[in-house]
């Protein structure tokens, strides 16, 4: 039976306590080598999987080895390297035009801060989040994507929709040091058991304090569709 705890921020502990002892060495899926390779594989990674990315980007980053080869890549060719990836003529657009800006105004280097991160092409605050915490070490917020999107609503830790809101929300409910892993462990379990369209509620470490669980529950929270 999922019965939320009574209030949010137990419930937020709970969650990220169990999830810690279900995936203790959850981390970042994508593979990089250096901090603009993780800024490519970050922009390419909106909506498409960081399987399909990685596997992109292993011969990817062997053509372009820097951000002056992003830079000079012309479009159709390097578009052509990422048809797989989707949307990928507007993904090749934006990394050419962020490798230029962080050759012309950053000396070849990513920057480290929220607000330099976000005037690249293609970057959002989810974007400049990811790089700071994994190539900076900076953590100024959690990481909203799909899966921590879904999980923290079908939860009842937010009734919120937009990605920013449910940020605000997550690093008032979780203490900072946690802000980061946070993500990680909402990542590791839906995709592994609260996935979007039929979770495994029955194998779930969270179903007896989950309200959108489909064994209590006629709802999605997610969604707010019935199951």
């Amino acid at each position: 039976m999922g019965t939320p705890l009574d209030s949010r921020e137990a419930q937020a502990t709970a969650v990220l306590d169990r999830l810690e002892a279900e995936y203790p060495d959850t981390t970042i899926s994508l593979d990089f080598s250096t901090r603009f390779e993780l800024l490519v594989a970050v922009i390419l990674s909106a909506q498409c999987t960081d399987e399909r990315v990685n596997e992109t980007t292993e011969s990817l980053f062997e053509t372009y080895p820097s951000p002056e080869a992003f830079a000079n890549a012309p479009q159709e060719e390097l578009a052509e390297a990422l048809n797989s990836i989707t949307y990928y003529n507007n993904k090749a657009s934006y990394i050419r035009e962020s490798a230029q800006l962080v050759v012309d105004e950053h000396d070849g280097e990513v920057p480290d801060t929220m607000g330099e991160l976000t005037e690249l092409p293609g970057v959002g605050r989810k974007t400049a989040n990811v790089v700071l915490q994994h190539a900076h070490d900076v953590v100024e917020g959690v990481v909203v994507d799909t899966h921590v999107q879904r999980l923290s609503r079908r939860l009842g830790l937010t009734e919120e929709h937009r990605p920013e809101t449910i940020e605000r929300e997550l690093m008032d409910l979780f203490p900072e040091e946690r802000w980061q892993l946070s993500t990680h462990l909402f990542i590791s379990h839906g995709r592994a058991t609260c996935t979007a369209r039929n979770p495994d509620c029955e194998d779930c470490v969270l179903e007896d304090i989950c309200p959108s669980s489909t064994l209590d529950s006629a709802v999605d929270l997610a969604s707010g569709e019935a199951w």
